[in-house]
């Protein structure tokens, strides 16, 4: 919801909403932020809805016994979808690029938005995650109003078919389809869809599924790879590094050493989406791995939070199997133990996705590490809350490998700060809760 509403308060509208972690005191930080850049807040209790808006716009956690809901249908005030919202001023920009798939979505789209800007296209972006380049100046960074002719946006399946398949993209780019938000042949005919629409298709070579779901696709396709498919733009070589990752970029029989702050073969594969996008427009690679090159990352994304007495403190947005696979993954590249405090981001999610997040965890955690789990994330409404992380917990115990489930964050971190030892790294990971990344610096000042 933040990234569009700074948007359409870019673009001149009047701008004012209503959040229950406002109401509940989390993360105020945030909200005075949000404030200060001229977006009002009210409490949400409808007293917020008055009948000069043109409309209330709400996401898919927002259900009918919201008191804003309640007072916005009294009042006669429209009520519209956030996807609706972003699909309608996607839609009308005059270069669209759109950006969807399982996994790597965010980090991808910054990487895309990052070297336009700094190749001086000034688009509009709508992002998941923070910039760490511009968090300085501003710390929730997710999205821009530019001046150019190109908008960029991250596009979450968990919107559903309709709309997805509502974007009408010039460039998009499905980097990975596997299972999260909905069923896999759900999913196919998904992005089936999404594909329909767009005139360029840029796709991974290295994910079989998404080659598939394009099979039929009516768009041009361009193709890239870091696993050794033959492609258009291809990584070769990759090298994990302390402090990042490098790899041989190859394009029309010339290559360009590409060097990122960012580490992971996952973030390679990023990267190399994006440089396939620059060159429609006028990008070529040996300027965008220089551009690339400077780019920090997006915050949560194996962000390393601080060291002390030799502890490591990292946090992570990893929340679906593939991400948390490719967490592990990079991490696996390095010695030391991982001490992974994970909690996931809803009930529905966890019952759908469990027994695959449980083999991820038990296939890459080695015995002496530690995994410890809460319940899921639960901030009101009418969710089935009778599913929850025990079932998890026991198959990555019957693998042999070390998980506990703690009945508070309070528990979990005296359990880290017990078994914590110099050479560990301690991961918080978790999605849709800004105050993880508190609990990160908390274990860090804690050590």
């Amino acid at each position: 919801m933040l990234p569009l509403a700074v948007i359409l308060k870019g673009m001149g509208h009047d701008v004012s909403g209503s959040d229950r972690s406002f109401d509940q005191g989390r993360t105020p930080e945030k909200f005075q932020w949000i404030a200060a850049q001229g977006i009002k807040l009210h409490p949400q209790d409808g007293t917020g809805v008055t009948h000069d808006l043109a409309a209330v716009v709400i996401s898919k956690a927002v259900e009918d016994t919201i008191p804003d809901i309640r007072a916005a249908k009294d009042k006669n005030v429209p009520i519209l979808k956030r996807v609706d919202v972003l699909i309608e001023n996607f839609n009308a920009a005059k270069i669209r690029i759109a950006v969807s798939g399982t996994s790597g979505k965010t980090t991808t789209t910054g990487m895309i938005a990052y070297l336009l800007k700094e190749a001086g296209l000034d688009p509009t972006v709508n992002n998941g995650g923070i910039f760490r380049n511009y968090a300085k100046e501003n710390p929730y960074s997710t999205a821009f109003v530019g001046k150019g002719d190109v908008f960029v946006s991250e596009i979450d399946e968990s919107d559903g078919a309709e709309a997805v398949c509502a974007f009408t993209p010039d460039i998009a780019v499905i980097h990975n389809i596997t299972l999260d938000h909905q069923p896999m042949e759900e999913l196919k005919a998904m992005f089936g869809g999404f594909l329909a629409k767009t005139k360029l298709a840029v796709l991974n070579a290295d994910d079989s599924v998404v080659i598939d779901v394009a099979r039929d696709a009516p768009a041009q396709a361009v193709i890239y790879s870091t696993q050794g498919n033959l492609a258009h733009v291809m990584a070769e070589n990759i090298t994990h590094l302390p402090d990042g990752v490098e790899a041989d970029i190859l394009f029309d029989g010339k290559f360009d050493k590409l060097r990122l702050k960012v580490p992971g073969a996952h973030n390679i594969s990023n990267a190399v989406a994006a440089i396939t996008v620059g060159i429609p427009l006028g990008i070529q690679p040996t300027q965008a791995v220089e551009i690339l090159s400077r780019f920090e990352g997006i915050k949560r994304r194996m962000e390393v939070v601080g060291t002390k007495n030799g502890v490591t403190v990292m946090d992570d947005f990893g929340h679906n199997p593939d991400k948390v696979a490719a967490t592990l993954s990079t991490l696996r590249e390095f010695e030391g133990r991982l001490l992974i405090f994970f909690q996931p981001h809803g009930y529905g999610f966890l019952k759908l996705v469990w027994e695959e997040l449980a083999n991820t965890f038990a296939g890459y955690l080695k015995q002496e590490d530690r995994l410890y789990f809460v319940e899921p994330l639960y901030l009101g409404g009418t969710v089935d809350k009778t599913f929850g992380v025990g079932p998890m917990v026991e198959v990555i115990q019957k693998s042999g490998k070390h998980a506990s489930l703690a009945a508070s964050r309070a528990e979990v971190k005296d359990m880290i700060l017990k078994d914590a030892q110099k050479g560990d790294r301690i991961i918080i990971m978790g999605a849709r809760d800004d105050t993880l990344s508190e609990f990160a610096h908390d274990v860090l000042e804690s050590l």
